[in-house]
């Protein structure tokens, strides 16, 4: 009598498939006449349950349950085990011999399963793992039988449950790689099969280890390099028989059977060339793998197959090609070899995969400044506009065009395309909803472009906008109407229907970024028929702007706003002496002294005071009761080209009106051009032995004093004043 044990083992999930593996051990007892055992032997086992109904929307615990109602092996103890596991393979990727490092929209790329042997080498017989001694025996034969036998061996290869067993077998793996290493030149089948084989192999990171044994990567090099070359043999030999065919009727049939021939061998070369990349893409796992091919030029003859029109070849060098461009070195690489250039002929294309994933390299490259300018030079800006409307590579598309956009050479460019008008019906769409990340960013880009911000004020454009920021108080959006303020022209006068509404955003209680971007859009409003003074009383703003002055106050960002505002308001004659009353100058100055380092905020608090000294109720305070003008002379001849400009038409303006502080300037001017002088004539190199002097004709009408050079009778001599002012520039103020 016999009688069976069985005790489940260890539980866990298929390295490859939707399934569990449990392991077990059965114990085989044949029982004596008494009942008692008399032999018994043990044998372990493994049993397998595919769960190829598990996806995303599967409800694990449901499945677990069943699992184990139908499984005896399993005892319901370990339903937790099971469900946890199940959940696993749920959130699993898929394994790299189902699809190599990618998913389907981030970075597909081909399967094993579609990279089948050449018509004709198919074997109608079923090859065997006991017989692989007969296989390897055929590899020692003719080349028909090396191909016979290499493809048996395929056979068993594509199982993965065979590989293990495979790589135990030296023998076989040795005569392949040795096959492999000395036939390829002359079989384009033979060479595929067998490294398909390897292939196989390199699917799995535990085993890249024996393909680099065998160097097999280094083979797949050198089989690519070579037959790149041979492709160009091809097409220059095709090249000529096209050339020669119209002049002759047999020649035009040669040329025919001369295509037929070549187009058959190019099937069968991208064959090779694809099973010979994807080796090379699975082993570049390895950064120091990968460094090796980069030696050897993987760069260059990934960038020459983009030529190529076989859609399946072009994906797989695609990824490989997104994969390197993550290094440095690899994008330089990339940028040398116009790789932007042959990409732009894949958009689009009707390959939905070998188009995201095309975008997805540029993307990668778009990072570089000069690859970015490629990228407008070849008319990829209107192309990417195309896809906006394409939802599966909007986000890319988008991503791209933001890079694009990041350059103020190209932002123009997006007028002549209808980028704008598809970004604002976006805009549109969201309604309250939070806005896309990369849509607003895009738009604050290219609002920052005059031509750009008209087409966005066109219709309600700047309607809806304002309407939609001041109700979600979204910043981002706030700051694209700032840049769309800040442009002169038809776009300005728009913004006199919300200055209401924004200096009210001022006085709220909000956060400090959104009184910034508010208060940055309410300083660019330069409109002159916009009544300053009762926009201040109305939402009581003069005390905010005093508050917002001390340099602890706020945020730098905050206070410069603050300036710059009160420099807008100050155009204003009644606004200037409101401000004035106020004692703002005081804090102007005391905000100065604070931030005398930073050239933003001395140029801006600079402008404040140029701005007041028009206005005579203004202009008093400033000369008579602060010490102003001699901040403005001490910042006269600062390293900044645009202090300089703004104080010399203060101070131009100060010396006009008040007499004492105009030899002061004056003087000041002449010690500076004085020292320059002296400074050149000290550093110059003469031979003559008497010291260089003016003629006595130069200086007739001036002499020495101690205010400075004023002519004999005392007076500013205007044409003097005039020469010292055009040596020191322009006298207006640039925006």
């Amino acid at each position: 009598m016999k009688r069976e044990k069985v005790t489940a083992g260890s539980l866990d999930v298929h390295p490859t498939e939707k399934a569990l593996v449990v392991q077990y051990e059965v114990e085989a007892s044949i029982l004596g006449e008494n009942g008692g055992p008399m032999l018994g032997e043990r044998k372990e086992g493994q049993k397998i349950i595919r769960v190829k109904s598990l996806s995303p929307t599967t409800d694990v615990a449901a499945l677990a349950r069943k699992v184990v109602e139908e499984c005896k092996l399993i005892p319901a103890s370990r339903l937790p085990q099971v469900e946890q596991l199940l959940y696993y393979l749920q959130n699993r990727k898929s394994s790299p011999v189902e699809a190599k490092g990618v998913e389907k929209k981030e970075k597909k790329t081909v399967k094993p399963k579609d990279l089948t042997p050449f018509e004709g080498t198919e074997l109608n017989e079923e090859a065997s793992i006991t017989k692989m001694d007969e296989y390897v025996e055929l590899l020692y034969e003719g080349l028909p039988e090396k191909i016979r036998g290499s493809g048996l061996i395929l056979q068993l290869a594509r199982n993965p449950d065979n590989l293990e067993e495979l790589l135990y077998n030296e023998a076989a793996l040795g005569a392949l790689a040795r096959v492999l290493r000395e036939d390829w030149k002359q079989s384009v089948e033979l060479a595929t099969i067998i490294i398909y084989i390897f292939f196989c192999f390199s699917s799995f990171s535990q085993f890249h280890a024996a393909v680099s044994h065998y160097k097999i990567g280094a083979l797949c090099m050198s089989v690519v390099e070579h037959e790149l070359k041979r492709h160009d043999m091809w097409r220059e030999e095709l090249r000529k028989k096209n050339k020669s065919a119209p002049e002759n009727g047999s020649l035009r049939r040669d040329q025919d059977k001369t295509l037929r021939k070549y187009q058959a061998l190019l099937a069968k070369q991208e064959q090779l060339l694809r099973v010979s990349l994807y080796l090379l893409l699975n082993l570049a796992e390895d950064t120091r793998t990968e460094l090796k091919m980069r030696n050897k030029n993987i760069v260059g003859l990934l960038v020459k197959v983009l030529d190529r029109d076989d859609e399946e070849l072009l994906v797989l060098v695609v990824s490989f090609l997104k994969k390197l461009s993550i290094f440095l070195e690899n994008k330089n690489d990339m940028a040398e070899l116009d790789t932007v250039e042959r990409l732009a002929r894949l958009i689009p294309c009707e390959h939905d995969d070998l188009l995201n994933l095309t975008l997805r390299l540029l993307l990668n490259l778009s990072f570089d400044s000069g690859l970015r300018a490629k990228m407008v030079e070849v008319g990829l800006v209107p192309k990417l506009t195309a896809l906006l409307g394409d939802e599966n590579n909007r986000q890319v598309a988008m991503r791209l065009l933001y890079h694009i956009s990041m350059d103020d050479r190209f932002r123009g460019m997006f007028v002549y395309t209808d980028c704008i008008p598809q970004l604002m019906q976006m805009l549109y769409d969201h309604g309250e909803e939070e806005i896309d990340v990369e849509l607003i960013s895009i738009c604050i880009n290219l609002s920052a472009n005059k031509k750009n911000a008209q087409l966005m004020c066109e219709g309600n454009g700047l309607k809806m906008l304002m309407k939609r920021a001041l109700k979600t108080k979204d910043c981002l959006l706030m700051k694209m109407i700032r840049n769309i303020s800040q442009h002169d022209g038809p776009t300005k006068p728009l913004f006199i229907d919300y200055v209401g509404d924004l200096a009210a955003e001022i006085r709220a209680v909000e956060g400090e970024v959104w009184i910034l971007e508010c208060l940055g859009t309410l300083a660019n409003l330069t409109i002159p028929d916009l009544d300053w003074e009762l926009l201040l009383k109305e939402y009581n703003l003069v005390p905010f702007l005093k508050d917002n002055l001390k340099p602890d106050s706020a945020e730098d960002d905050l206070i410069l706003e603050v300036v710059i505002m009160i420099g807008t308001v100050s155009m204003d004659d009644a606004c200037a002496v409101m401000l004035a009353k106020s004692g703002i100058i005081p804090a102007l100055i005391e905000l100065l002294n604070a931030r005398q380092e930073d050239d933003e905020f001395v140029c801006q608090i600079v402008y404040v005071f140029y701005q007041m000294v028009f206005h005579q109720a203004t202009r008093d305070v400033i000369i008579k009761d602060t010490q102003a003008p001699a901040y403005l002379i001490d910042l006269m001849h600062d390293k900044n080209t645009e202090i300089r400009k703004v104080c010399d038409n203060t101070l131009d303006i100060i010396a006009e009106y008040d007499e004492e502080w105009g030899r002061k300037i004056q003087s000041e001017k002449f010690r500076f051009h004085n020292n320059q002088w002296l400074d050149m004539v000290e550093s110059r190199q003469v031979d003559e032995s008497e010291p260089y002097l003016y003629d006595n004709d130069e200086r007739t009408d001036l002499f020495y004093s101690a205010d400075g050079i004023t002519p004999g009778d005392g007076s500013v001599s205007p044409d003097f004043f005039g020469d010292l002012q055009s040596q020191n520039g322009d006298s207006h103020l640039t925006g």
